[in-house]
Protein backbone atom coordinates (compact mmCIF):
# COMPACT_ATOMS: atom_id res chain seq x y z
CA UNK A 1 0.00 0.00 0.00
CA UNK A 2 1.18 3.47 -0.68
CA UNK A 3 1.89 5.98 2.10
CA UNK A 4 -0.68 8.69 2.54
CA UNK A 5 1.44 11.98 2.91
CA UNK A 6 0.08 15.28 3.19
CA UNK A 7 2.59 18.14 1.74
CA UNK A 8 1.39 21.04 3.61
CA UNK A 9 2.36 24.42 2.14
CA UNK A 10 2.16 27.45 4.50
CA UNK A 11 3.95 30.16 2.82
CA UNK A 12 5.83 32.69 3.14
CA UNK A 13 3.83 35.41 1.19
CA UNK A 14 6.09 37.17 -1.91
CA UNK A 15 8.30 33.96 -2.97
CA UNK A 16 6.62 32.58 -5.90
CA UNK A 17 3.57 31.15 -4.05
CA UNK A 18 0.81 32.73 -6.46
CA UNK A 19 2.40 31.17 -9.57
CA UNK A 20 3.34 27.93 -7.44
CA UNK A 21 -0.82 27.81 -6.64
CA UNK A 22 -2.30 28.63 -10.12
CA UNK A 23 0.14 25.71 -11.80
CA UNK A 24 -1.24 23.42 -9.32
CA UNK A 25 -5.02 24.50 -9.67
CA UNK A 26 -4.41 24.51 -13.62
CA UNK A 27 -3.22 21.08 -13.71
CA UNK A 28 -5.28 19.18 -10.87
CA UNK A 29 -6.68 16.99 -13.26
CA UNK A 30 -3.23 15.40 -14.78
CA UNK A 31 -1.93 15.83 -10.83
CA UNK A 32 -4.55 13.14 -9.59
CA UNK A 33 -3.82 10.63 -12.81
CA UNK A 34 -0.24 10.93 -10.99
CA UNK A 35 -1.35 10.31 -7.48
CA UNK A 36 -1.07 13.55 -6.22
CA UNK A 37 -4.56 15.16 -5.15
CA UNK A 38 -4.66 18.89 -5.63
CA UNK A 39 -8.00 19.51 -3.86
CA UNK A 40 -9.45 22.82 -5.29
CA UNK A 41 -12.59 23.40 -7.56
CA UNK A 42 -12.35 27.05 -7.18
CA UNK A 43 -8.25 28.30 -7.55
CA UNK A 44 -8.74 30.60 -4.32
CA UNK A 45 -10.38 27.16 -2.49
CA UNK A 46 -7.36 27.06 -0.36
CA UNK A 47 -7.34 30.58 0.80
CA UNK A 48 -11.05 30.12 2.03
CA UNK A 49 -9.82 27.37 4.11
CA UNK A 50 -7.49 29.17 5.43
CA UNK A 51 -9.53 31.93 6.39
CA UNK A 52 -12.01 29.47 8.25
CA UNK A 53 -9.12 27.59 9.82
CA UNK A 54 -7.89 30.71 11.60
CA UNK A 55 -11.43 32.72 11.69
CA UNK A 56 -9.86 35.71 10.09
CA UNK A 57 -11.78 38.30 8.98
CA UNK A 58 -11.12 39.34 5.74
CA UNK A 59 -13.75 41.72 3.54
CA UNK A 60 -16.84 39.57 4.25
CA UNK A 61 -14.80 36.23 2.51
CA UNK A 62 -14.57 34.68 5.61
CA UNK A 63 -18.41 34.21 5.96
CA UNK A 64 -18.60 32.32 2.69
CA UNK A 65 -15.37 30.41 3.96
CA UNK A 66 -17.25 28.91 7.14
CA UNK A 67 -16.56 24.87 6.49
CA UNK A 68 -13.99 25.33 3.92
CA UNK A 69 -11.24 23.98 5.74
CA UNK A 70 -12.92 21.03 7.16
CA UNK A 71 -14.74 20.07 3.91
CA UNK A 72 -10.48 20.20 2.53
CA UNK A 73 -9.48 18.04 5.23
CA UNK A 74 -12.09 15.40 4.65
CA UNK A 75 -10.91 15.49 0.77
CA UNK A 76 -7.19 15.26 1.80
CA UNK A 77 -8.27 12.62 4.26
CA UNK A 78 -10.37 10.48 1.45
CA UNK A 79 -6.96 10.28 -0.82
CA UNK A 80 -4.92 7.56 -1.07
CA UNK A 81 -1.61 9.65 -1.89
CA UNK A 82 -0.04 12.31 -1.95
CA UNK A 83 -2.01 15.61 -1.29
CA UNK A 84 -1.03 19.35 -1.29
CA UNK A 85 -2.67 21.91 0.53
CA UNK A 86 -0.63 25.47 -0.31
CA UNK A 87 -1.69 28.89 0.66
CA UNK A 88 0.74 32.03 2.38
CA UNK A 89 -1.63 33.08 5.10
CA UNK A 90 -1.29 30.12 6.76
CA UNK A 91 2.01 31.03 8.19
CA UNK A 92 0.28 33.19 10.88
CA UNK A 93 -1.64 30.39 12.18
CA UNK A 94 -1.61 30.31 16.09
CA UNK A 95 -0.18 26.90 18.04
CA UNK A 96 -3.89 25.76 18.39
CA UNK A 97 -5.10 26.59 15.28
CA UNK A 98 -1.88 24.69 13.64
CA UNK A 99 -2.54 21.75 16.33
CA UNK A 100 -6.35 21.28 14.57
CA UNK A 101 -5.30 21.60 11.26
CA UNK A 102 -2.33 18.81 11.85
CA UNK A 103 -5.16 16.36 13.47
CA UNK A 104 -7.61 16.64 10.69
CA UNK A 105 -5.07 15.97 8.12
CA UNK A 106 -4.30 12.93 9.67
CA UNK A 107 -1.24 13.44 12.20
CA UNK A 108 -1.15 10.68 14.65
CA UNK A 109 -3.44 8.13 12.47
CA UNK A 110 -0.57 6.70 9.63
CA UNK A 111 -0.26 10.08 7.46
CA UNK A 112 2.75 11.11 6.63
CA UNK A 113 2.53 14.85 7.22
CA UNK A 114 5.66 17.41 5.82
CA UNK A 115 5.61 21.08 5.83
CA UNK A 116 7.14 23.13 3.30
CA UNK A 117 7.82 26.55 4.08
CA UNK A 118 9.05 28.97 1.16
CA UNK A 119 11.47 31.77 1.93
CA UNK A 120 13.23 34.91 0.75
CA UNK A 121 15.43 37.28 2.29
CA UNK A 122 14.10 40.21 4.60
CA UNK A 123 16.03 43.01 2.47
CA UNK A 124 13.26 41.68 -0.69
CA UNK A 125 10.25 40.81 1.64
CA UNK A 126 10.00 44.12 3.80
CA UNK A 127 9.72 46.51 0.60
CA UNK A 128 7.29 43.90 -0.78
CA UNK A 129 5.16 43.55 2.21
CA UNK A 130 4.71 47.36 1.95
CA UNK A 131 3.57 47.67 -1.29
CA UNK A 132 1.34 44.74 -0.52
CA UNK A 133 -0.44 46.76 1.79
CA UNK A 134 -0.36 49.37 -0.48
CA UNK A 135 -2.56 47.55 -2.90
CA UNK A 136 -4.82 46.37 -0.43
CA UNK A 137 -5.69 50.09 0.14
CA UNK A 138 -3.10 51.21 2.94
CA UNK A 139 -1.87 54.57 2.82
CA UNK A 140 1.06 54.80 4.87
CA UNK A 141 4.36 56.07 4.09
CA UNK A 142 7.13 54.08 3.35
CA UNK A 143 9.20 55.81 6.85
CA UNK A 144 6.31 55.03 8.39
CA UNK A 145 5.86 51.62 7.78
CA UNK A 146 9.37 51.03 8.40
CA UNK A 147 9.58 52.63 11.82
CA UNK A 148 6.37 49.78 12.72
CA UNK A 149 8.44 47.09 11.30
CA UNK A 150 11.37 47.62 13.46
CA UNK A 151 9.40 48.24 16.62
CA UNK A 152 10.16 45.94 19.30
CA UNK A 153 6.64 45.93 20.67
CA UNK A 154 5.54 45.47 17.73
CA UNK A 155 2.12 46.62 18.45
CA UNK A 156 0.70 47.85 15.05
CA UNK A 157 -1.61 46.18 12.66
CA UNK A 158 1.23 46.40 10.05
CA UNK A 159 4.09 44.84 12.08
CA UNK A 160 1.71 41.86 13.79
CA UNK A 161 0.63 40.73 10.33
CA UNK A 162 4.55 41.34 8.91
CA UNK A 163 6.03 39.16 11.74
CA UNK A 164 3.63 36.87 11.67
CA UNK A 165 3.90 35.55 7.88
CA UNK A 166 7.54 36.34 8.02
CA UNK A 167 9.44 35.27 11.29
CA UNK A 168 10.91 32.37 9.75
CA UNK A 169 11.78 30.89 13.68
CA UNK A 170 8.81 31.49 14.78
CA UNK A 171 6.65 30.07 12.14
CA UNK A 172 8.54 26.73 12.27
CA UNK A 173 7.83 26.95 15.63
CA UNK A 174 4.32 26.69 15.57
CA UNK A 175 4.18 24.60 12.59
CA UNK A 176 6.85 22.51 12.65
CA UNK A 177 7.57 21.53 16.45
CA UNK A 178 4.63 18.24 16.12
CA UNK A 179 7.24 16.63 13.44
CA UNK A 180 10.51 15.42 12.70
CA UNK A 181 12.79 17.75 11.31
CA UNK A 182 13.17 15.71 8.03
CA UNK A 183 9.39 16.04 7.62
CA UNK A 184 10.45 20.28 7.30
CA UNK A 185 11.01 21.62 3.98
CA UNK A 186 12.43 24.88 3.59
CA UNK A 187 12.38 26.64 -0.56
CA UNK A 188 14.81 29.33 -0.73
CA UNK A 189 14.08 32.08 -3.09
CA UNK A 190 17.56 32.53 -5.18
CA UNK A 191 19.21 35.62 -5.52
CA UNK A 192 18.55 37.91 -8.11
CA UNK A 193 20.32 37.22 -11.62
CA UNK A 194 19.80 33.33 -11.06
CA UNK A 195 18.61 31.17 -14.02
CA UNK A 196 14.72 32.18 -14.19
CA UNK A 197 12.79 28.54 -13.33
CA UNK A 198 15.13 27.89 -10.58
CA UNK A 199 12.80 28.42 -8.01
CA UNK A 200 9.92 26.19 -9.97
CA UNK A 201 12.83 23.25 -9.86
CA UNK A 202 12.82 23.48 -6.32
CA UNK A 203 9.21 23.75 -5.76
CA UNK A 204 9.22 20.81 -8.00
CA UNK A 205 11.99 18.88 -6.11
CA UNK A 206 10.58 19.39 -2.44
CA UNK A 207 6.48 18.25 -4.06
CA UNK A 208 7.54 15.65 -6.04
CA UNK A 209 6.61 16.90 -8.74
CA UNK A 210 9.40 15.90 -11.30
CA UNK A 211 8.39 13.66 -14.30
CA UNK A 212 5.07 15.25 -14.72
CA UNK A 213 4.52 17.00 -18.10
CA UNK A 214 2.43 20.02 -16.16
CA UNK A 215 1.75 23.19 -17.93
CA UNK A 216 3.77 26.05 -16.89
CA UNK A 217 2.39 28.66 -18.78
CA UNK A 218 -0.27 30.44 -16.37
CA UNK A 219 -1.33 34.10 -16.30
CA UNK A 220 -1.86 34.75 -12.44
CA UNK A 221 0.75 36.33 -10.49
CA UNK A 222 1.66 38.68 -8.35
CA UNK A 223 4.27 41.38 -9.92
CA UNK A 224 6.04 43.68 -8.17
CA UNK A 225 6.16 47.68 -8.96
CA UNK A 226 8.83 50.09 -8.98
CA UNK A 227 9.31 52.59 -6.25
CA UNK A 228 7.82 55.82 -7.82
CA UNK A 229 4.73 53.17 -9.20
CA UNK A 230 4.12 52.28 -5.55
CA UNK A 231 4.32 55.75 -4.57
CA UNK A 232 1.52 57.04 -7.02
CA UNK A 233 -0.56 53.80 -6.28
CA UNK A 234 -0.26 55.11 -2.57
CA UNK A 235 -1.97 58.61 -3.38
CA UNK A 236 -4.43 57.15 -5.78
CA UNK A 237 -5.10 55.19 -2.36
CA UNK A 238 -5.84 58.69 -0.72
CA UNK A 239 -8.45 59.81 -2.80
CA UNK A 240 -10.17 56.57 -3.74
CA UNK A 241 -10.83 54.96 -0.86
CA UNK A 242 -13.18 58.14 0.02
CA UNK A 243 -15.33 57.54 -3.25
CA UNK A 244 -14.50 53.70 -4.66
CA UNK A 245 -16.32 50.82 -2.88
CA UNK A 246 -14.05 48.02 -1.87
CA UNK A 247 -15.87 45.57 -4.12
CA UNK A 248 -14.96 48.13 -7.23
CA UNK A 249 -11.02 48.73 -5.81
CA UNK A 250 -10.18 45.56 -6.62
CA UNK A 251 -10.54 45.13 -10.06
CA UNK A 252 -10.54 48.58 -10.92
CA UNK A 253 -7.18 49.67 -9.01
CA UNK A 254 -5.21 46.28 -8.15
CA UNK A 255 -6.19 44.47 -10.82
CA UNK A 256 -6.05 46.31 -13.75
CA UNK A 257 -3.91 49.78 -12.54
CA UNK A 258 -1.54 47.87 -9.82
CA UNK A 259 -1.34 44.66 -11.53
CA UNK A 260 -1.36 45.10 -15.43
CA UNK A 261 -0.30 48.44 -15.89
CA UNK A 262 2.18 49.74 -13.10
CA UNK A 263 3.70 46.21 -12.63
CA UNK A 264 4.98 46.32 -16.27
CA UNK A 265 6.53 49.64 -16.51
CA UNK A 266 10.45 49.29 -16.82
CA UNK A 267 13.04 51.90 -16.39
CA UNK A 268 11.96 52.78 -12.31
CA UNK A 269 14.31 52.69 -9.66
CA UNK A 270 13.50 49.43 -7.56
CA UNK A 271 11.85 49.53 -4.14
CA UNK A 272 14.54 48.59 -1.94
CA UNK A 273 15.84 49.21 1.39
CA UNK A 274 17.18 52.34 3.06
CA UNK A 275 21.06 51.69 3.86
CA UNK A 276 20.20 51.38 7.67
CA UNK A 277 17.04 49.30 7.72
CA UNK A 278 19.37 47.26 5.32
CA UNK A 279 22.01 46.80 7.85
CA UNK A 280 19.94 45.75 10.74
CA UNK A 281 17.79 43.57 8.38
CA UNK A 282 21.21 41.97 7.32
CA UNK A 283 21.89 41.21 11.25
CA UNK A 284 18.46 39.99 11.96
CA UNK A 285 18.33 37.44 8.65
CA UNK A 286 22.15 36.21 9.44
CA UNK A 287 20.76 35.66 13.33
CA UNK A 288 17.91 33.60 11.39
CA UNK A 289 20.05 31.42 9.32
CA UNK A 290 22.40 30.42 12.49
CA UNK A 291 19.33 29.17 14.15
CA UNK A 292 18.23 27.05 11.04
CA UNK A 293 21.56 25.39 10.72
CA UNK A 294 20.85 23.88 13.47
CA UNK A 295 17.80 22.48 13.31
CA UNK A 296 18.88 19.69 11.07
CA UNK A 297 15.54 20.92 8.02
CA UNK A 298 15.55 19.67 4.36
CA UNK A 299 17.01 22.88 2.63
CA UNK A 300 15.89 23.13 -0.62
CA UNK A 301 18.40 25.70 -2.27
CA UNK A 302 20.77 27.49 0.25
CA UNK A 303 20.19 29.17 3.44
CA UNK A 304 22.82 31.28 1.90
CA UNK A 305 19.84 32.66 -0.26
CA UNK A 306 18.27 34.42 3.16
CA UNK A 307 21.69 36.70 3.21
CA UNK A 308 20.57 40.18 1.70
CA UNK A 309 22.61 41.28 -0.46
CA UNK A 310 24.73 44.28 -0.14
CA UNK A 311 22.67 47.54 -0.27
CA UNK A 312 21.66 49.38 -3.67
CA UNK A 313 24.23 52.19 -4.09
CA UNK A 314 21.73 54.94 -4.73
CA UNK A 315 18.13 54.47 -2.22
CA UNK A 316 15.04 55.48 -3.83
CA UNK A 317 13.04 56.82 -1.46
CA UNK A 318 9.20 56.33 -2.53
CA UNK A 319 8.13 59.17 0.21
CA UNK A 320 10.24 61.42 -1.81
CA UNK A 321 9.83 60.27 -5.86
CA UNK A 322 11.38 61.91 -8.44
CA UNK A 323 8.15 63.84 -10.41
CA UNK A 324 8.78 62.98 -13.65
CA UNK A 325 8.55 59.73 -13.08
CA UNK A 326 5.33 59.60 -10.49
CA UNK A 327 3.89 61.74 -13.83
CA UNK A 328 5.11 59.49 -16.46
CA UNK A 329 3.21 56.39 -14.72
CA UNK A 330 0.11 58.49 -13.92
CA UNK A 331 0.37 58.85 -17.89
CA UNK A 332 0.11 55.04 -18.08
CA UNK A 333 -2.57 54.93 -15.36
CA UNK A 334 -4.69 57.62 -17.57
CA UNK A 335 -4.09 55.51 -20.62
CA UNK A 336 -5.26 51.96 -19.33
CA UNK A 337 -8.20 53.96 -17.82
CA UNK A 338 -9.29 55.61 -20.86
CA UNK A 339 -8.96 51.91 -22.54
CA UNK A 340 -10.77 50.15 -19.79
CA UNK A 341 -13.51 52.64 -20.10
CA UNK A 342 -13.64 52.11 -24.04
CA UNK A 343 -13.91 48.59 -23.09
CA UNK A 344 -16.48 48.37 -21.06
CA UNK A 345 -18.54 50.77 -23.29
CA UNK A 346 -17.90 48.58 -26.05
CA UNK A 347 -19.51 45.90 -23.96
CA UNK A 348 -22.55 47.62 -22.68
CA UNK A 349 -23.41 48.63 -26.25
CA UNK A 350 -22.98 44.58 -27.20
CA UNK A 351 -25.07 43.71 -24.49
CA UNK A 352 -28.06 46.00 -25.07
CA UNK A 353 -27.88 45.33 -28.56
CA UNK A 354 -28.13 41.94 -27.77
CA UNK A 355 -31.32 42.67 -25.06
CA UNK A 356 -33.09 44.89 -28.03
CA UNK A 357 -32.66 41.52 -30.02
CA UNK A 358 -33.89 39.08 -27.64
CA UNK A 359 -36.98 41.42 -26.76
CA UNK A 360 -37.88 41.45 -30.40
CA UNK A 361 -37.78 38.38 -30.65
CA UNK A 362 -39.35 37.31 -27.60
CA UNK A 363 -42.19 39.30 -28.89
CA UNK A 364 -42.50 38.16 -31.78
CA UNK A 365 -42.93 34.62 -30.55
CA UNK A 366 -45.60 35.74 -28.08
CA UNK A 367 -47.58 37.31 -31.13
CA UNK A 368 -47.15 34.13 -32.82
CA UNK A 369 -48.27 32.49 -29.74
CA UNK A 370 -51.50 34.87 -29.56
CA UNK A 371 -52.19 33.77 -33.21
CA UNK A 372 -51.56 30.61 -33.09
CA UNK A 373 -53.71 30.54 -29.76
CA UNK A 374 -56.65 32.71 -31.41
CA UNK A 375 -56.96 30.48 -35.02
CA UNK A 376 -57.27 26.72 -32.54
CA UNK A 377 -60.29 28.94 -30.82
CA UNK A 378 -62.00 29.55 -33.71
CA UNK A 379 -61.71 26.80 -35.82
CA UNK A 380 -63.25 24.75 -33.38
CA UNK A 381 -66.73 26.85 -34.34
CA UNK A 382 -68.20 26.96 -37.72
CA UNK A 383 -68.78 30.60 -36.95
CA UNK A 384 -64.72 30.83 -36.39
CA UNK A 385 -64.47 28.79 -39.24
CA UNK A 386 -66.34 30.98 -41.47
CA UNK A 387 -64.32 34.60 -40.02
CA UNK A 388 -61.10 32.44 -40.43
CA UNK A 389 -61.97 31.85 -44.22
CA UNK A 390 -63.42 34.83 -44.85
CA UNK A 391 -60.07 36.56 -43.45
CA UNK A 392 -57.81 34.26 -45.68
CA UNK A 393 -59.82 35.70 -48.87
CA UNK A 394 -59.20 38.89 -47.86
CA UNK A 395 -55.58 38.18 -47.44
CA UNK A 396 -55.24 36.58 -51.06
CA UNK A 397 -57.10 39.13 -52.55
CA UNK A 398 -54.62 41.60 -51.13
CA UNK A 399 -51.46 39.92 -51.66
CA UNK A 400 -52.86 39.47 -55.62
CA UNK A 401 -53.31 43.80 -55.97
CA UNK A 402 -51.02 45.03 -58.14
Amino acid sequence: MSTKRVLLHVGTPKTGTSYFQEVLFRNRALLAKSGILYPAERFDAHFLAALDLMRMPWGGLEQEAVGAWDALAEQVRAWDGTAIISHEILATASRPQVERALASLGLGDGTEIHLVLSVRDLARQIPAEWQENIKHRRTFKYARYLEQIMDPDRTSRAASWFWGVQELPDILDRWGSDLPPSHVHLVTVPRKGAKSNLLWERFSEVFGLGGIDLDLDVERSNPSMGAAETALLRRINLLANKVLDPVDYRPLVRELLAHQTLSQRSGSPRLTLPPAVHTWATELATSWVEDLEKREYDVVGDLGDLLPGPPFKHFADPDKPALSQVNNAAIDVISALLVENARLRQTAEDRSSELSEARAALSATFRAKVRETAVRRLDKTVTGQRALNAYRRSRHQRDDLP
